[in-house]
Parts: structure tokens; sequence; C-alpha cells
């Protein structure tokens, strides 16, 4: 893709990866399981994964993206309408937002 002045713009070749999905869990999944504390959630637009961010102590939802290779997150604490392509490493733009599921507890 090119812009008017002839600038080639990226754009992210996973948005096929986008889907609804039903949060997995009130918090990261992980976190929850082990007693341990969050930042900010991720929620991963494939499966529906509820991970910690990378400011977070376990970096969950990193880690989630590592182990199954799913490449969009959504900003999920609280929805932040934003998505981020872990493989080309950029912004997303959702077509929208997925809302909790119930109250998500505070660690910060």
């Amino acid at each position: 893709m090119t812009t008017q002045t002839g600038e080639r713009t990226m754009s992210c070749h996973h948005k096929n990866t986008i889907r609804d999905v039903t949060p997995s869990a009130l918090g990261c999944e992980e976190c929850l399981k082990i007693g341990s504390t969050w930042v900010h959630l991720r929620l991963c637009r494939a499966c529906g994964h509820v991970g910690c961010c990378d400011d977070s102590p376990n970096r969950h939802a990193t880690r989630h993206f590592h182990v199954t290779h799913h490449p969009i997150i959504e900003g999920y604490d609280p929805p932040e309408g934003w998505g981020w392509c872990f493989v080309d490493e950029m912004m997303v733009a959702l077509p929208n937002t997925t809302p909790h599921n119930g109250p998500i507890p505070r660690y910060y």
C-alpha cells in the first residue's frame, strides 16, 4: 500500500485471524491460578485467552503468543478498543471490542 505522496505503508497480514471470542477468565487466567498479580489484561482475538501485559510480572499474554502463535491481542482491561499484532509488531484496527463477562478484579 502507498500513500498519496508515494510512501509505502505497512498493513497487518493477520487481520483474518481476528474472531469474536468469549474471554477465558475474569482476569489473567494463569495469574488467577497461581495467585499472582497483573497490571493490565490482554485478550487473544483468536481463542479468547485472557493474559497479563508485559508490564506485569509474568507476561502471560506474550507467553500465550509464543506457545500458540495467535498473532493479535486486544487491550482488555478496561476494553480499550485497540489491537496489537505480535508478528507484524503494529497496531491493528479491530472491528469491535470484546465486552467483559463479569467484574474484573484490580491488582495494581
